[in-house]
């Protein structure tokens, strides 16, 4: 595999960040940021390259909630030891500074507190190569068959469990739905006329499993609500009997050839494998 070399021409790293804050409660409350998680991923294979994620202590640690509303939420206690944004910003800076940008809401909310948290400390922000705002790419590419366009909804469509509202957490939650999201794209791209419009995520997932007698069963389970997320995003039970699941393949490979004129099946799954990873 080739090896990525960082700064190359056209290759410049992507970073996926994501930072809590409080949550004013009256006007003229400012928000203040708690915490700050960041991955860089390689842009040619979306492989993490690095990782970092820190609590920070706000300079008014009463603006802070002592109990949070959130299972997983940032409390009082939790910041009262943390660094100071101060003691953190060159970590901060060298992961932005000079990388593309990428975040779900992160040109209306991240950006504008990340240059607030510079500005309270007297030093100029980072500056972006480029902006990857998944909230409005989605909005525009993806659409609102996953309803609202928040990342828990779109987290929950895709069965990758619930939004942890954590820095690190979510990135990584928000780089594995648009994996799924250019998936989905990707194959209603190749085959329009059938997957287009009928590409549901139903409310319950069928799986199968074996009973005493050695036959195959079904059951009904719920999304699963898992820490981490599953290599699929959804599942659909398959109604074919194990004897013509060969048949039912070798149909699936002649109507992607037809699909795709006279490219040979083997030259299309390469293709696929290449614009997916």
């Amino acid at each position: 595999m080739e090896s990525f070399v960082p700064g190359q021409e056209g290759s410049a790293e992507i970073v996926f960040f994501d930072i809590e804050t409080t949550v004013p409660n009256r006007a003229g409350q400012r928000f203040w940021v708690l915490e700050f998680g960041a991955i860089v991923v390689c842009p040619r294979n979306l492989v993490e390259l690095e990782s970092y994620t820190t609590l920070i202590k706000p300079k008014d640690l009463s603006a802070v909630a002592l109990r949070s509303g959130r299972c997983d939420g940032i409390t009082r206690d939790a910041v009262a030891n943390a660094p100071g944004f101060e003691d953190v910003a060159d970590k901060i800076f060298g992961l932005l500074d000079g990388r593309i940008w990428a975040g779900h809401n992160i040109q209306r909310f991240d950006c504008v507190r990340i240059k607030e948290a510079f500005a309270d400390i007297g030093r100029p922000p980072p500056v972006s190569a480029g902006t990857i705002d998944s909230l409005g790419v989605l909005s525009e590419k993806f659409g609102k068959r996953a309803g609202n366009m928040k990342m828990a909804s779109l987290a929950t469509y895709f069965g990758l469990g619930q939004q942890k509202h954590r820095s690190l957490d979510d990135v990584r939650m928000n780089l594995e739905v648009l994996k799924h999201c250019a998936t989905v794209l990707f194959l209603e791209s190749s085959l329009p006329s059938i997957l287009n419009g009928n590409w549901q995520s139903p409310p319950t997932i069928t799986t199968r499993s074996r009973s005493n007698a050695g036959k195959l069963t079904c059951r009904e389970e719920t999304s699963r609500k898992s820490s981490s997320p599953p290599s699929v995003g959804y599942q659909r039970s398959v109604p074919y009997t194990r004897g013509s699941l060969g048949k039912v393949t070798e149909r699936m490979k002649n109507l992607l050839c037809k699909a795709q004129g006279s490219q040979p099946i083997n030259n299309l799954l390469k293709h696929s494998h290449s614009v997916l990873r």
